[in-house]
């Protein structure tokens, strides 16, 4: 089967057809199966790493809570990380590392011999095994209770709107509403509604038709692009990457809802951030917080201060590039992510701490004389160029992600910076980052992450039909010849 929007929605619309008929026992039976068909359907072989993975921390979670001395807690808390970082090892980066070293050994005139394997990497494997390290990390912190029936645990693993390609769902948020009975309202159905057609169209329309001017630009060996060509299918590929991954999200969500499941939000308009940190906040929000809860926090988080916090953020921040993909490309952007948040903290977070401590003076001088503070409309120009720096440092961070390798990125940013203009044969390139972007722009804007656009301004009086009818209009018009596959599905 292949794994692209119409095989996703087709399968869900499948299962909806009996679920509504059937008691909540059997509704989880229902999804169990469905989640187990979809995911074996790509490749049957790997349900054996979710029945592992699944098996192993159920066991373990039980094992847990139900332990008294602290040691053997840690040890059943370590065969569940050590499964499931070795499937994680196995299957993604065994291969990488082994011909990293090859490669380096080759530098010094070495030949080690190593026969690397071409092990498929399993869709979804870097999603479902941090759902469940999750569980089993909250059980050992005391923070979640494990979960009685085996069928439940086994559909929060598997559960098929969100399995290849999250949000990284919590025990604690999504566990809970499979145990207990599931009722759907008109809301959600009217949510659900939304989700779904607004995500399909920014997946489908927005980015699958910008995706063919980003890939012709990145393609590996070329070299005929223009500095400004360069730049545009960079931001060509910041919005491609946004609204394939918010749109699949956006439709899980959907999904979820017309099932009577909530699945956490996992995108914030996030090219509105100012700061590496607000990004982090509105971007993959699933991911980030992951990554906060069970990495940055046990290394210390910011505890002790100093260059352990910069180290913390840094090693977080390289884990959570590998976490993408085995490329040292995605290692560089995770090293650069952690710079930015690093860089940011040095400056505005850590120097304006320490001078709110060494000069208690001037807090109590600038609320004696409120005069001397600047108006709303002075400090406008200060927020846009902010705005401005940190999205042009995202979309760099983009160019390191996307780039087929590291001497790519060299090229890119060689050409930008020596002739950044757009020759008119390429003038092909930019209509469409305009005209869709201008779309996304236009109704993120007006929606402002709100799952049902009947509570925005001006539904009610004929806005929102007009919008919902342009979207559809557009949508007949611009239909891509061919739905691509989501990119986070290769993670």
């Amino acid at each position: 089967m292949l794994f692209n929007t119409w095989t996703f929605l087709t399968f869900a619309l499948i299962v909806f057809g009996l679920y509504y008929r059937l008691p909540h026992r059997w509704q989880n039976r229902l999804l169990l199966v469905a989640s187990y068909i979809f995911y074996g359907a790509w490749d049957w072989r790997f349900l054996s790493l979710i029945w592992l993975s699944t098996i192993v921390d159920f066991v373990t979670g039980r094992a847990i809570a139900g332990e008294v001395d602290p040691k053997r807690k840690r040890l059943w808390l370590t065969v569940s990380c050590a499964t499931n970082l070795g499937l994680l090892g196995v299957f993604k980066y065994a291969g990488f590392f082994a011909q990293s070293f090859a490669d380096l050994a080759g530098v010094f005139g070495w030949n080690p011999g190593i026969v690397t394997l071409n092990i498929v990497l399993p869709v979804g494997i870097s999603f479902y095994t941090f759902q469940t390290m999750s569980y089993t990390i909250d059980i050992y912190r005391g923070r979640l209770s494990p979960v009685r029936s085996f069928e439940d645990f086994a559909l929060f693993v598997a559960y098929f709107p969100q399995l290849v390609a999250g949000p990284i769902e919590r025990a604690s948020h999504l566990l809970p509403q499979l145990v207990e009975p599931r009722s759907v309202s008109r809301s959600q159905v009217r949510e659900g509604a939304w989700l779904i057609g607004w995500g399909l169209f920014k997946k489908a329309v927005i980015a699958d038709n910008i995706a063919p001017r980003v890939d012709e630009v990145f393609f590996a060996g070329n070299d005929w692009a223009s500095g400004g060509a360069c730049l545009l299918a960079i931001y060509g590929f910041a919005i491609q990457i946004y609204c394939d991954f918010s749109g699949y999200s956006d439709v899980a969500r959907g999904l979820g809802k017309l099932m009577g499941i909530d699945i956490m939000r996992n995108f914030q308009i996030p090219y509105v951030a100012t700061s590496p940190q607000e990004f982090w906040r509105r971007w993959h929000i699933s991911l980030s917080t992951w990554l906060r809860d069970y990495l940055y926090i046990p290394l210390g988080g910011n505890r002790f201060g100093g260059l352990q916090t910069y180290r913390n953020l840094m090693l977080t921040m390289v884990l959570g590039g590998l976490w993408h993909g085995a490329a040292w490309t995605f290692v560089l952007w995770g090293f650069y992510q952690g710079a930015l948040l690093a860089v940011h903290r040095w400056f505005v977070v850590d120097r304006v701490a320490g001078a709110g401590t060494s000069g208690a003076g001037a807090g109590a001088a600038r609320k004696t004389h409120p005069s001397k503070e600047k108006p709303g409309w002075a400090r406008l120009p200060r927020a846009v160029l902010s705005w401005l720096v940190m999205f042009h440092l995202v979309c760099l961070g983009w160019l390191i992600f996307r780039a087929e390798s590291v001497g790519q990125i060299w090229s890119f940013l060689g050409r930008i910076f020596t002739g950044p203009g757009l020759r008119i044969d390429e003038a092909h390139l930019l209509w469409p980052l305009l005209f869709f972007g201008g779309v996304l722009v236009v109704v993120d804007a007006w929606i402002r992450n709100a799952d049902d656009p009947t509570t925005r301004p001006g539904w009610n009086r004929g806005l929102g039909p007009i919008a919902v009818t342009a979207l559809v209009v557009l949508a007949l018009v611009f239909w891509p010849p061919r739905i691509q596959q989501f990119i986070y599905f290769q993670f």
